[in-house]
C-alpha cells in the first residue's frame, strides 16, 4: 500500500487556505519568499503518495532546479525512487516528474492527476491552454497555479477569474510578502527602500500592474536642471560613458555631483575610438572630473586603456545582467526620491519614457530598450549616477603612488 504524506511543514495560514481549498484550479499570486514552492512541494508529494501522477512545471530546465531540489531532497527521506536523468519521483504507484515549459509540444501526451505550474505568469499562455489543461481531462486532474504577478497578462485574466466566485471550479488568492509570519518584516522594509516602486509592488506585494513594463517615474518632475558649459569653481563631477557600438550612439553624461544635477550630455555615432577618446577628453577639460565611469565590455577595453595612458580617472564598469538591474534600480529611485535631477534633453527623455524592465523566470530583472530603440543617454546617465552616489570607489592617481 502506498504511503501517504502529509503536509508537516507547519504551513503557515495563508498556505493552509490555498491547500484545504476544494477548488479544482487554484491561482495564486503572492510576492517573493511567501512559501509558493513549498506549498507546491508538498501537494505535489502528497499527490504522489496517493497514487497519482502529478507534474511540476517551470518556465526553463534551469528553473525547474527550483522546485526539482525539494522534491528530490523529501523524496529521498521517505524512501522514494528518485530518477535524476529524466527528473521523476516514483512514489508507490504514483509519480512526480518535473518538466520544462520551453517548448510546450514537449508537453503533450500523458494524462495528469495534478499539475502545479510554477512561475506561470512567465510561461505562455498556449502552454496551459493547449498542453497541459488537456492532459487533465481524462482524469478530472487539478491544476495549482503559482507565481508573482508579471503585468495583466494571461495570468492575470485566469486569476480574474478565480476572484469573482461564480465558478466553483477555480479560486484566486493574492499575498504579499508580509503575510509570511516566518519572514522579518523588517527584511521586506528593507527591500522597499533600494527597488524602485514598482518593483517593489510587483515582486513584494504582488500588485498586477498594468503598465509594469516601466521603469522610470517621475521623470518630468526630475527635468529641472540647467546645461553648464564648464565646471563651477568648487564643485565636482562624474562622467558615465556609454560606446556606441555598430550603429549605436556613443553617450557621455556629466553629473554635478554638488549638486547632485545631470549638467552636460554630448552624445554622438562616430564609432572610430579615436574620435570618441577626442569627444571624452574635450568634456574632460571643461569638467575635470574626479572619475570617469566607463562602460568596460567589448569594444570599451581598448579605449580604457588610451585613458589610462592620458592619466584620466577612468572606473571600468563591466555591464552584466546583474550589474545593468542595480544601476538601473539605482536612478529609478533616484526619480522616485527626487534626489537627481536632470536636463529635458528629448533623446534622453524619449529613452527613459521608453524603457522597460522584464523579470526573468530566475528572478532576475532585465532592463532594456524597446526592440528598435537606443538606450545610450540611460545607460550613460545610470553609470554617471552609480559613481555621484558614490557607489564606487573613486580612486586618483595621487592614490596609486
Amino acid at each position: 500500500m502506498a504511503r501517504r504524506i502529509e503536509i508537516k511543514a507547519n504551513p503557515h495560514p495563508g498556505q493552509k487556505a490555498v491547500y484545504k481549498s476544494s477548488a479544482r484550479f487554484k491561482i495564486l499570486a503572492a510576492g517573493r519568499r511567501w512559501g509558493k514552492t513549498r506549498l507546491g512541494v508538498n501537494v505535489c508529494l502528497e499527490a504522489a503518495s496517493q497514487g497519482k501522477r502529478a507534474w511540476w512545471v517551470s518556465p526553463s530546465y534551469k528553473t525547474s532546479e527550483v522546485g526539482w531540489r525539494p522534491l528530490r531532497r523529501i523524496a529521498s527521506k521517505v524512501g522514494a525512487k528518485v530518477r535524476l536523468a529524466d527528473k521523476t519521483i516514483e512514489l508507490g504507484q504514483g509519480s512526480i516528474s518535473v518538466r520544462s515549459a520551453d517548448n510546450p509540444d514537449s508537453l503533450r501526451g500523458e494524462g495528469l492527476d495534478l499539475v502545479v505550474i510554477d512561475e506561470c505568469a512567465f510561461i505562455k499562455e498556449d502552454a496551459w491552454t493547449e498542453a497541459l489543461r488537456p492532459a487533465l481531462a481524462d482524469r478530472l486532474g487539478k491544476a495549482i497555479f503559482i507565481t508573482t504577478p508579471k503585468g495583466r497578462n494571461w495570468f492575470w485574466r485566469l486569476w480574474q477569474l478565480g476572484s469573482t466566485g461564480q465558478n466553483p471550479d477555480y479560486q484566486s488568492w493574492q499575498f504579499t510578502s508580509y503575510d509570511n509570519p516566518y519572514i522579518k518584516a523588517s527584511e521586506i522594509d528593507a527591500a522597499k527602500t533600494t527597488l524602485p516602486e514598482m518593483v517593489f509592488r510587483q515582486e513584494f506585494m504582488a500588485e498586477f500592474i498594468e503598465d509594469s513594463g516601466a521603469v522610470f517615474r517621475r521623470i518630468m518632475e526630475a527635468s529641472t536642471s540647467e546645461t553648464q558649459e564648464v565646471a563651477v569653481p568648487g564643485h565636482s563631477y562624474i562622467i558615465g560613458c556609454d560606446w556606441g557600438k555598430h550603429n549605436d550612439f556613443t553617450c557621455l553624461s556629466v553629473i554635478d555631483t554638488t549638486t547632485k544635477q545631470q549638467v552636460y550630455i554630448d552624445r554622438f555615432n562616430q564609432i572610430d575610438y579615436r574620435v570618441q577618446i577626442g569627444r571624452l577628453a574635450a568634456v574632460c577639460d571643461r569638467f575635470n572630473p574626479v572619475a570617469i565611469v566607463a562602460e568596460s565590455n567589448a569594444m570599451g577595453e581598448p579605449i580604457i586603456e588610451e585613458l589610462y595612458a592620458r592619466g584620466l580617472p577612468v572606473q571600468p564598469f563591466q555591464t552584466t545582467n546583474s550589474s545593468k538591474a542595480r544601476i538601473i534600480e539605482s536612478l529609478a529611485l533616484a526619480f522616485e526620491q527626487s534626489t537627481l535631477s536632470i536636463l529635458a534633453d528629448p533623446v534622453q527623455l524619449s529613452e527613459l519614457q521608453a524603457y522597460e524592465m522584464d523579470r526573468l523566470p530566475s528572478g532576475l530583472m532585465r532592463y532594456n530598450a524597446p526592440a528598435g530603440l537606443h538606450d545610450d543617454t540611460v545607460m550613460a546617465l545610470a553609470m554617471a549616477w552609480h559613481g555621484a552616489s558614490q557607489e564606487v570607489e573613486i580612486v586618483s592617481l595621487a592614490d596609486l603612488w
